[in-house]
């Protein structure tokens, strides 16, 4: 299946000189929404958002970003306008980040950079520790918000994914991701981060939180339900934990193999009566289940259901790497084919979805073709004489569903180095949660939140 650059009649927009995007309308320029953030304001839901890394659950919770058209119905009303054949901007939420922390200095200037658009200071992002910034609170601190509706987590997941050693609550590394010291509680581990993410809770007693870590956290002994009960006891076991639900990225229209555990948390005295009986049901009725349903068939089947989005509908746009001024399209990683069937050796899959973005792949990503001598697949692309090579950071980018606007490789104003280098991209694209999955959270919990709370 060979690619053809459909942009001839496109000019790409250009946010700064370093930016090209490969893909964009011209005149498509950043959306600027001017916000104050110390104002109460109705009808909007304040987020304080946690393991914000590069921004994909937030950005999914903004909404107005630009996403594949495939990902969406044609009649879809969360869509507010065609851009061209491939891309539609999607409308904004009710939902705006107030607080957003990371401990990565690559995923802070990759927030900070995009989420401008929206108006945001980059001050509201704090590149802490979330143990630090809890301590400070504790200690007097006024670190965060008031008036919180929503807290968003994705607790580091390396110590309970079955690709890592699945140390779990007895991971050997501290909250920065460093081998910890022998005199650092282990109360202060990586694998105990999600109970700091608890005594946040605590502090700013949201409406509603939505946790996130890898599939396999559900079947690492009874360590899902030991999650649920302590998020469960967060302000005097004020909060109706749900049954933790995995969803599959590929039915919610995002081309890519990827499986998450989504926690959802709702404060009992925010609940109105008939929302407070019905979530305490062993079965919840349809019209207060927060869980997205399917919208396209993956690994589901059924009527109404959308084809499933594939990566060439995502990356066909894209230019080679030596013809791309994108930044993040113009370099891949240059580790070379392993015969020894290690991870990594296999190239994509054009009419499939792609493979699950990892953020500790060493280089050795996944890759965009493989040569003929080492059973690359994509004949047609071959016979035009394009190279094996691994995917680019634009391209896993666009896999994960990051808008192709999103700049990810940022060279410093000096010309000398970088504030996100290439493979400080891979890392933090591939820490993320697909944005157009994150959307479809957002909206299905928007749309309940007076059934939940009786008000809009």
């Amino acid at each position: 299946m060979a690619f053809k650059n459909k942009n001839k009649e496109y000019e790409p927009l250009q946010e700064t000189p370093e930016f090209v995007s490969d893909v964009l309308l011209k005149g498509q320029y950043p959306l600027i929404f001017n916000r104050n953030d110390d104002e109460y304001e109705p009808h909007i839901h304040r987020v304080l958002s946690l393991f914000s890394g590069c921004g994909g659950m937030d950005l999914g919770f903004e909404g107005h970003f630009i996403a594949n058209k495939k990902s969406f119905a044609d009649d879809d009303p969360r869509v507010e306008k065609r851009i061209n054949d491939d891309w539609v901007m999607l409308r904004k939420t009710k939902f705006k980040d107030v607080f957003a922390n990371d401990i990565l200095p690559e995923a802070e200037f990759a927030w900070t950079t995009y989420m401008s658009r929206f108006g945001y200071d980059p001050s509201i992002y704090h590149c802490q520790s979330i143990v630090e910034l809890v301590k400070m609170q504790n200690s007097g601190a006024d670190i965060f918000p008031k008036n919180i509706d929503v807290v968003l987590g994705g607790f580091p997941c390396q110590d309970f994914s079955v690709a890592g050693k699945r140390m779990g609550f007895n991971s050997q590394k501290d909250d920065y991701g460093k081998k910890r010291d022998d005199d650092k509680p282990t109360e202060e581990s990586r694998g105990k981060l999600y109970f700091w993410m608890k005594q946040v809770i605590d502090i700013v007693r949201p409406k509603i939180f939505i946790a996130e870590n890898v599939k396999g956290l559900v079947n690492l002994g009874n360590v899902k339900d030991i999650i649920q009960k302590d998020f469960a006891s967060a302000d005097g076991n004020g909060y109706i934990v749900l049954n933790p639900q995995v969803l599959h990225a590929g039915n919610y229209g995002v081309p890519e193999s990827r499986e998450r555990v989504i926690f959802i948390g709702i404060r009992r005295d925010a609940l109105v009566p008939e929302a407070l009986n019905a979530l305490e049901k062993e079965i919840i009725p349809e019209e207060y289940n927060p869980y997205p349903k399917p919208t396209h068939a993956c690994t589901v089947k059924g009527e109404g259901l959308l084809p499933m989005v594939t990566t060439y509908d995502v990356l066909k746009d894209l230019k080679e790497p030596e013809d791309s001024l994108d930044p993040a399209q113009s370099v891949y990683s240059k580790a070379k084919y392993q015969s020894n069937g290690s991870q990594g050796q296999t190239e994509i899959r054009l009419d499939g979805l792609g493979p699950t973005i990892r953020s500790e792949h060493h280089g050795n990503i996944e890759f965009r073709r493989l040569s003929a001598e080492h059973g690359g697949k994509h004949i047609d692309e071959l016979k035009m004489g394009l190279p094996e090579r691994r995917l680019t950071p634009r391209e896993c980018a666009m896999i994960q569903t990051f808008p192709p606007d999103y700049e990810f490789v940022i060279k410093k104003k000096t010309g000398r180095g970088f504030n996100v280098s290439s493979s400080g991209a891979y890392k933090i694209i591939g820490n993320a949660v697909p944005p157009v999955l994150a959307f479809n959270i957002a909206t299905r919990i928007q749309n309940l939140w007076f059934n939940y709370f009786g008000e809009e």
